[in-house]
């Protein structure tokens, strides 16, 4: 099977981050609401920062006097950065691509800055991730036509600047450079990029699989990630970027994914939605109001711990930052659990057996996503085997929206 157990990976000097695991994004060196050592105390070890937006605010020069992000935000174990291309799409109406690099106008003062490879490496050197990540092309994930293979290509063009970059620099054995491999949906145009990407194989750490989580179809998601893990080096960390909901994160271990981020956990939770093993909850529906019982009697979170109500979130959730505070801290530890029991079911040999007792409790009599249904028979787990219950088309509820309390 494509899932396998992988001891340690080791970052530098920053320790080690046992795989596979969720990365909860810093965008401005910092997870909204909770300090560093919150986030440490939660037993997070991997956290993602933003290039493109460091290197506006606070800049690269206040970076190298502070001896890089880690110090500068308190941080104290291992972390990612961005190369910045995923804004070539976020921020598309203030850029402009050449084979040079991206032109910006900064979205703060409206000042024109170009993003090279060149420069998006040695802006990753002054943060000082211990992951960082080649500057590739982006296109949404929805687009059709010959942009998609143009993007593909200079993907790979740039790859090999960000790799001349980053050995001229001597950062080779201090920091990891992780290659992108893009392609769309289009999989012949994915199996070039991976083509490309593996001849390059001895000068890169790891492989991110991007231009994804897009509103493309479930369906073709997780084809996509397949015919990448599979061709992918098992020697290497493989990273699907952008991915955060519970399903999508265990279909693609199973799958062989190892690394995957995504603002989802931290966004939902001030949005008024906690995440629990039986689904997400909205805590702004007024049934909450007179529910005493914490989130989740079983989860190991201070939040729960404490004995924080649903009743009390209820009434505070969205009007005061202690509500998105609490459910912040709940909700990465529940994405710290979903994959930390992978992990170590992976080790036990049980991972079959997590998929099918987590997808149960977590989709109850709702029925599976025919999508999840249909990935994880392609590794030989099957979702219906001894199953009352039914599967459903499409991707499933929308549950962040809603609720399944």
């Amino acid at each position: 099977m494509p899932y396998h157990s992988r001891s340690r990976l080791t970052h530098g000097l920053d320790g080690e981050t046992v795989l596979p695991t969720f990365m909860p994004v810093a965008t401005q060196a910092a997870i909204k609401g909770l300090t560093p050592e919150q986030v440490e105390s939660l037993g997070i070890s991997l956290i993602l920062n933003n290039t493109y937006h460091l290197n506006l605010r606070p800049g690269v020069d206040v970076l190298k006097v502070a001896g890089g992000a880690h110090l500068f935000e308190g941080w104290r174990h291992n972390m990612l950065t961005d190369s910045g291309g995923f804004q070539l799409v976020s921020l598309s109406k203030f850029t402009t691509i050449t084979e040079e690099g991206a032109v910006f106008s900064s979205p703060f003062n409206g000042e024109s800055t170009i993003l090279t490879p060149e420069e998006s490496i040695s802006i990753q050197h002054a943060i000082g991730a211990d992951i960082i990540m080649q500057l590739d092309d982006v296109v949404p994930s929805l687009l059709q036509g010959p942009r998609v293979e143009e993007a593909m290509k200079r993907s790979i063009r740039w790859l090999d600047r960000c790799i001349q970059q980053h050995e001229s620099a001597g950062r080779k054995d201090a920091q990891n450079l992780f290659a992108i491999v893009q392609g769309g949906l289009d999989p012949n145009l994915r199996d070039k990029c991976l083509d490309g990407m593996l001849e390059r194989k001895d000068r890169v750490s790891g492989y991110a699989i991007g231009g994804l989580s897009g509103g493309e179809e479930k369906d073709v998601f997780w084809k996509i990630i397949k015919q990448c893990a599979d061709r992918l080096p098992e020697d290497r960390p493989r990273y699907a970027m952008g991915i955060g909901f519970a399903e999508d994160l265990l279909v693609c271990v199973a799958l062989g994914i190892d690394m995957a981020d995504c603002v989802f956990p931290t966004r939902t939770a001030r949005f008024g939605v906690a995440l629990t093993h039986t689904g997400p909850i909205n805590l702004k529906l007024g049934k909450h109001a007179k529910d005493f019982d914490p989130i989740d009697s079983t989860c190991p979170c201070p939040t729960c711990k404490d004995g924080t109500s649903r009743a009390l979130l209820h009434h505070i959730v969205t009007h005061e930052t202690t509500a998105a505070h609490a459910l912040t801290i709940h909700n990465i530890v529940f994405q710290a659990q979903v994959m930390g029991r992978a992990r170590e079911a992976i080790i036990a040999g049980t991972f079959p057996d997590y998929l099918l007792s987590f997808f149960a409790g977590y989709f109850g009599d709702r029925g599976y996503p025919e999508w999840c249904v249909a990935a994880l028979r392609s590794v030989n787990v099957d979702l219906l085997q001894n199953s009352k219950t039914p599967m459903v088309p499409g991707g499933g509820a929308k549950w962040e929206y809603s609720d399944a309390a």
